[in-house]
């Protein structure tokens, strides 16, 4: 069954399971009052700089204001933060953006640079990794300030799974935006699995839409899924650290069938039998097309499916993803071979929380926000989590209660990831989920195809 998530806050005597509103209670609509006024050092509604020239000053007012709105004001009064024009412009100069970038960036950070500043020839910034963040906004905004905002010495790559579970999505996905309008150099956003139609509809930032911006939630979700289409695949980072949200792919090399009667009848068959399953290819990798709403699990087009949706394995080689039904599962031997092919010296990637782990014999838990996959001769292959207490909202009445962490590689070698966790920032806001998270299946098990936009 799917239940309507409500607009409206908790009453403060509402039932909740650890501080989490379950979603089966009912609220009643609060008596008409006016709107809290905004503290006089934000300046609401957010409006757009003329000619499109965000400043940090900008950003900065941006961060306060989702910040208040997200324990003041219910979820439908978010317009008269943030207006449908604001959106409009903010998601269209980051889209364009965003759709100009490979499929796999480069990143140096020995020249780095800031905003249209020119990079200086001595410079060397240290890169933060970060992994999931799905839509906890208050978290996001301690890791910022933990780790310092993106700055000329400061470039921040951000591993995907922007939105769903948590009941800020949108916020999070547009203040990294923001973030990206301000700095393109010093930025890079890379999709997730839930960058996409299918796990929007399911785990809850389509509904969040809705209800915040009400008639013109078509709009500004349609406007969402264009520019998850943009996100990029992966990152390599000062030439020695492959990021992916959910890690290696397989090869899609295409080869000519057995002529039949002529040219006509030549037929391209790709190689993703599971018998015959190879490591792929940077050069793949950067010719996949990746404009698709949903990333396909049959056909010719299966790299972006495998990049977001794949898992490491503690057995050698590669081999379908049966428990989630779309990408792989690779051993430690694909690491070591891509990895050395490459010459590369780490592979970090995210995709699986404390929820999916605890499932996953052979590999450690998710308490504290980050894991060593697989050691091998050329480097390593870490799972990095950027949510911590997540999910959001738990059905069970033992919460996970794990820890975020976010990767600090610095100069001048970049291959040896260093960890910081931090805790969940508490209390959260109450607020009632947009997904009815007591009967939606796991992300991490097998999904419904079917359902899934493949065109």
């Amino acid at each position: 069954m799917t239940l309507e998530a409500d607009s409206t806050p908790p009453p403060a005597d509402s039932a909740t399971t650890n501080g989490v509103v379950s979603p089966v209670e009912e609220t009643l609509e609060p008596p008409s009052s006016p709107r809290p006024a905004p503290p006089p050092e934000l300046r609401v509604p957010l409006w757009w700089p003329e000619e499109g020239n965000v400043s940090m000053e900008w950003v900065e007012n941006l961060m306060r204001c989702f910040d208040w709105c997200s324990r003041t004001l219910l979820p439908s009064d978010f317009p008269s933060v943030l207006p449908v024009s604001v959106f409009d412009s903010l998601i269209l100069i980051a889209s364009k953006m965003l759709h100009k970038e490979p499929n796999c960036v480069t990143i140096d950070p020995f020249n780095p640079s800031s905003g249209d500043s020119p990079p200086s020839s001595s410079a060397s910034a240290s890169v933060v990794v970060v992994g999931d963040v799905h839509g906890q906004l208050h978290d996001l905004l301690f890791l910022l300030r933990d780790a310092g905002f993106p700055s000329r010495d400061r470039i921040f790559v951000f591993n995907g799974d922007y939105v769903d579970r948590g009941a800020w999505g949108l916020e999070t996905f547009l203040l990294l935006l923001a973030w990206k309008v301000l700095m393109p150099h010093n930025i890079y956003l890379l999709r997730g699995n839930h960058e996409s139609k299918y796990c929007t509809s399911v785990y809850g930032f389509e509904k969040e839409v809705m209800v915040k911006y009400g008639d013109k939630g078509k709009h500004v979700y349609r406007k969402c899924l264009g520019c998850f289409e943009g996100l990029p695949l992966a990152s390599i980072i000062a030439g020695c650290v492959y990021t992916a949200h959910g890690g290696l792919f397989r090869s899609v090399t295409m080869t000519p069938s057995k002529r039949l009667k002529g040219k006509k009848n030549r037929k391209i068959n790709v190689n993703h039998d599971s018998k015959i399953l190879s490591l792929g290819s940077l050069e793949e990798l950067s010719k996949a097309r990746r404009s698709v709403l949903d990333p396909p699990w049959e056909g010719q087009n299966l790299i972006p499916g495998d990049v977001l949706w794949s898992d490491p394995s503690k057995n050698p080689g590669l081999a379908p993803n049966k428990e989630r039904g779309i990408g792989l599962l690779w051993g430690p031997d694909c690491t070591e071979e891509f990895l050395k092919k490459y010459q590369l010296k780490l592979i970090i990637r995210s995709h699986e929380g404390p929820d999916a782990r605890e499932k996953r014999d052979g590999f450690g838990g998710m308490d504290e926000g980050y894991t060593i996959d697989h050691i091998v001769d050329s480097g390593k292959l870490v799972t990095v989590f950027s949510a911590p207490d997540y999910p959001q909202f738990q059905a069970t009445e033992e919460r996970y209660n794990n820890k975020g962490a976010y990767v600090v590689l610095e100069p001048p070698n970049f291959d040896n990831p260093i960890f910081h966790g931090f805790s969940a920032v508490t209390p959260r806001p109450k607020v009632n989920a947009y997904y009815d998270f007591q009967e939606v299946i796991d992300s991490d098990e097998e999904l419904d195809l079917a359902s899934m936009v493949t065109t």
